[in-house]
């Protein structure tokens, strides 16, 4: 996992997950029959949150992040959402970048919870990305 460096512990364990699909719902993605990536989606109110994506390690590189968070995206628009928020932890300086580019920009920052059991200091970056209505084909 790439934030073994930065996370003591798993980042969700089996209870966590029966705890998130009792909140939202997770979309995963398979390639050839196979999981290989998957992301929690929570409705609050107008927006969509979004955590938790993750894509197989031998996997990675080939553009299935970006089809996920495409998929994730129509998904919050079907549901009526205005905006998708997510948020990474400051140790992650790979992943902003990622977000950007796919047109998410930092809204603030938080503290991590008491209770997160972090090998260096971090705090959450919360980011976030308008969803307009996908135009229809002419």
């Amino acid at each position: 996992m790439v934030e073994r460096p930065f996370i003591g512990g798993d980042r969700v364990d089996r209870e966590g997950v029966l705890q998130y699909l009792g909140t939202g719902q997770f979309l995963l993605l398979e390639e050839s029959n196979a999981l290989v990536g998957c992301v929690y989606l929570e409705k609050q109110t107008d927006r969509m949150y979004l955590g938790l994506l993750s894509i197989e390690p031998s996997q990675q590189g080939k553009g299935l992040g970006r089809k996920l968070m495409a998929e994730a995206e129509e998904y919050a628009r079907n549901s009526g959402c205005l905006a998708m928020d997510l948020r990474t932890i400051s140790p992650r300086t790979d992943i902003q970048p990622f977000y950007e580019h796919l047109g998410y920009t930092v809204t603030g920052i938080s503290p991590m919870p008491a209770d997160a059991v972090m090998k260096v200091p971090a705090r959450f970056i919360h980011m976030s990305k308008p969803l307009q209505k996908a135009r229809s084909a002419r």
